[in-house]
């Protein structure tokens, strides 16, 4: 049987700072105990198997990777509410006390941050700004559509010049967008060929050209614009959460700038 999964890893405290979990492991014959709270962990309310990052303190708090099921004695998870974004997915807010996780149940290869959750982030990021291209790009044609349909002053407001300016900036965003993911996906399916640093600087300016993309189509839409039936409002919300999603646009770009400037980290 088919079971959903879910990743979590960040905290209530912890979300740009991931490599300070206060999640902890605790090792016990055959097996470990873990506690903690996370909190915005996606598909959590309707996972099977969840992939949890915790210090494990029998290893110098090295974070590293356990799994646990939805009948986890311990584990209890609520589904986080009013959330206007990426609606798509919900969320989780879920404690864990006392959670018993076998020996076996712990991820072998995941020693530390670095050769675990780093891995999975660097592919993750990228599948993100993949989405956000999609989306802007969704917009853009949605909104090109309404202004070859809407009339003001007798004639369509396609035909305005400052219409036409917004639509082509919006065009070579997307263009920018996705001809850089496609360069950057060859690089990563051809193995070894592209770095964190690269990836956390696309996902960063994919997410910004992106932003300003739906502001745009929001813009020559108008009024019409912010209702949720026209596509550009709902893509607006939506690239405003990525802009802060998997990994803000900031941080993004001060991994970019530790690797330019040889390893000198702007943050811990």
């Amino acid at each position: 049987m088919d079971q959903i999964m879910s990743f979590a890893l960040t905290e209530p405290n912890r979300g740009s700072d991931a490599s300070g979990l206060e999640t902890t492991a605790r090792k016990v014959d055959g097996g470990y105990i873990l506690n903690g709270h996370k909190r915005w962990i996606g598909n959590a309310p309707q996972a099977g198997y969840l992939l949890i990052w915790a210090r494990n303190e029998s290893e110098g708090g090295k974070v590293q990777g356990f799994i646990i099921t939805k009948e986890s004695p311990g584990y209890s998870v609520e589904s986080m509410a009013n959330k206007y974004a990426l609606r798509m997915v919900q969320n989780g807010d879920f404690t864990l006390k006392d959670v018993f996780v076998p020996d076996n149940m712990r991820l072998a290869k995941a020693k530390d941050f670095a050769s675990g959750t780093n891995v999975i982030l660097e592919k993750s990021r990228l599948g993100v700004a993949w989405l956000i291209a999609g989306v802007a790009t969704g917009a853009y044609e949605a909104a090109l559509k309404y202004t070859l349909n809407r009339k003001q002053f007798g004639r369509l407001i396609a035909q305005f010049q400052l219409t036409q300016e917004k639509l082509s900036r919006m065009l070579a965003y997307c263009e920018l967008s996705l001809s850089h993911l496609v360069e950057l996906s060859k690089a990563m399916d051809e193995g070894g060929k592209s770095s964190i640093a690269q990836i956390g600087r696309a996902k960063a300016i994919v997410s910004r050209l992106g932003r300003e993309t739906v502001a745009l189509a929001r813009e020559v839409c108008g009024g019409n614009g912010i209702i949720l039936d026209n596509h550009v409002m709902k893509a607006m919300l939506d690239l405003e959460a990525t802009f802060t999603y998997e990994g803000t646009y900031d941080i993004d770009m001060l991994v970019s700038g530790r690797d330019l400037t040889g390893g000198l980290a702007a943050f811990k």
